[in-house]
């Protein structure tokens, strides 16, 4: 099976070596996203606003893919402390529809940028959105071309 990267415009370049997606046959890999904004680079200012910048940067990769968020099967959250947890299940709720995602979370002794959290997910694309997303070669949704 081959892999294609998915790539958007609209979520933060990837700080290393590895692509913001990576969809296998209907399943796509999102890369742990941080807090931070695409257009600028800077990290959002607190655990409240990082959670929602990272729901919207994982939300832009995933449409690039061809999917949605509620396609998400599978999310893990890293936190500098969980302390939060409460109310990160509390901005998690407004971007999902029940059924929620599996989910893992765990508490990390330091995140990239001094983040305070990153979440990555795996989504599996419905039939429909499968074909749609069948954009050429390292070509995301978007029209963005990976490596």
């Amino acid at each position: 099976m081959s892999k294609q990267a998915i790539t958007s415009k609209h979520a933060p370049a990837a700080l290393g070596p590895y692509s913001q997606g990576v969809r296998a046959g209907a399943t796509v890999y999102l890369s742990g996203q941080l807090g931070l904004d695409p257009a600028t680079g800077s990290l959002a200012d607190g655990v409240e606003a990082q959670t929602h910048q990272v729901f919207k940067n994982l939300r832009a990769v995933a449409q690039a893919a061809g999917g949605e968020l509620d396609d998400i099967v599978k999310l893990t959250i890293l936190m500098a402390d969980l302390a939060h947890f409460a109310k990160v299940n509390e901005i998690m709720a407004a971007y999902f529809r029940p059924p929620y995602p599996a989910r893992a979370t765990y508490q990390v002794a330091a995140l990239p940028r001094a983040a305070q959290i990153e979440i990555e997910g795996v989504l599996v694309l419905t039939q429909a959105a499968s074909a749609a997303a069948g954009a050429g070669p390292g070509e995301s949704a978007d029209g963005a071309r990976g490596r």
